[in-house]
């Protein structure tokens, strides 16, 4: 059955993760995308020393359901067949540097002459305009420079970055919103997010406190929530659990089946106001308490009442958990013949199942698509 984008087709030149992600999320909801490579291909076909037959795994996980058609755009004939491509497409997603994109001409005012409803979506560091618009920017100096870095981690250890590519993922997510608002709009035009825009909107409510009220915003200890007591993870008899407990009746409950009912009373815990200003004192009794069994205990005895509780698992653990299972997450890529898996689109529509394909070959589609473009 045709997704709901059945019908759009996106040009994608873009390499590694934030824009080739973008294009991930469109083709898995039925968008035609067409992805531009340089002869020598996408780095992303190399980053990972694992191969499944021909495919890199790294690129398979970003890149299925494209098709790929190599051209050379600082040439004439690559940059007239670009443009044969874009006079039936409804938007172009790059993510090259800025001086990349206008040295290619991939912006909206050198290619409005293909196609005045074009939607160009330039997903970029800083931005296309500014001071630092042609600085590297990589996933890694983004957390640096917005402060995820310095938020994230044990107070008493260095900073650390974000267990995965949070800016690139979040940035290609941010992308494609932009992209299909312009589509809806039904007017072609430049599409401007920044890595940088887009980490720091996600710091909302901490940014909120440090503009509006002072406050300074550091690590906590064992990845505590700042204003949510308890929030954060324990340790248990073999292991690590998260605990986050928004209101007093759960906090009242989890009292009661931890046997420490005084807590229920004491104005030290019986508040989420009180928690907070005695927060160690709390964490400290909490702590004490959780030690008496495993994680797993723990979890199957709160969670029936509603607390929020879980086990910190691996990757690993989640890949191969019932919930992975139950929602049908992990997918073969192709018709089965290699054992190729990654992921399933994480947006659901009733009606629509998406076929997971087989990342592309190489220019694999050069033939079908230039064929197409120049009838």
């Amino acid at each position: 059955m045709n997704g709901p984008l059945a019908g759009i087709r996106v040009v994608e030149v873009g390499h590694m993760l934030a824009g080739p992600y973008c294009g991930l999320m469109l083709a898995d909801m039925g968008a035609e995308v067409i992805k531009i490579e340089t002869p020598e291909g996408d780095i992303g076909r190399s980053v990972s020393p694992h191969f499944i037959g021909p495919h890199n795994a790294y690129f398979a996980s970003l890149n299925r359901n494209k098709k790929s058609v190599v051209l050379d755009l600082a040439g004439d004939e690559g940059r007239r067949n670009l443009g044969g491509i874009l006079k039936e497409s409804h938007a172009l997603i790059t993510n090259l540097r800025p001086s990349a994109i206008r040295k290619l001409g991939l912006t909206y005012e050198t290619l409005r002459t293909w196609n005045e409803r074009l939607v160009c979506v330039a997903l970029t560091g800083y931005g296309l305009e500014g001071p630092y618009v042609d600085n590297p920017a990589y996933d890694y100096v983004i957390q640096a420079m917005t402060g995820v870095m310095a938020l994230t981690g044990d107070p008493s250890a260095p900073p650390a970055k974000a267990g995965y590519s949070a800016v690139d993922n979040s940035a290609g997510l941010v992308a494609a919103l932009g992209l299909l608002a312009k589509i809806v709009q039904g007017q072609g035009g430049q599409v401007d997010v920044s890595m940088y825009d887009v980490m720091l909107s996600q710091l909302n409510y901490l940014a909120g406190a440090a503009l509006n009220a002072g406050e300074v915003i550091e690590r906590l200890p064992d990845s505590s929530h700042p204003y949510v007591v308890p929030a954060q993870i324990f340790p248990t008899a073999d292991g690590w659990l998260t605990l986050f407990i928004t209101h007093d009746k759960f906090w009242q409950k989890f009292c009661a089946e931890v046997g420490r009912t005084d807590w229920i009373t004491d104005p030290r815990f019986a508040s989420m106001a009180g928690r907070r200003a005695n927060r160690d004192t709390v964490v400290a009794g909490i702590t004490a308490v959780l030690r008496e069994a495993s994680a797993a205990q723990w979890v199957r005895r709160l969670q029936p009442l509603g607390v929020v509780a879980a086990e910190v698992g691996t990757l690993n653990d989640a890949l191969e958990s019932d919930i992975a299972a139950a929602r049908s997450l992990i997918v073969t890529l192709g018709d089965g013949s290699l054992p190729l898996r990654a992921i399933a689109s994480p947006i659901r529509f009733d009606g629509y199942a998406p076929t997971y394909g087989l990342p592309p070959l190489l220019d694999e589609h050069r033939e079908e698509v230039l064929g197409r473009a120049w009838p």
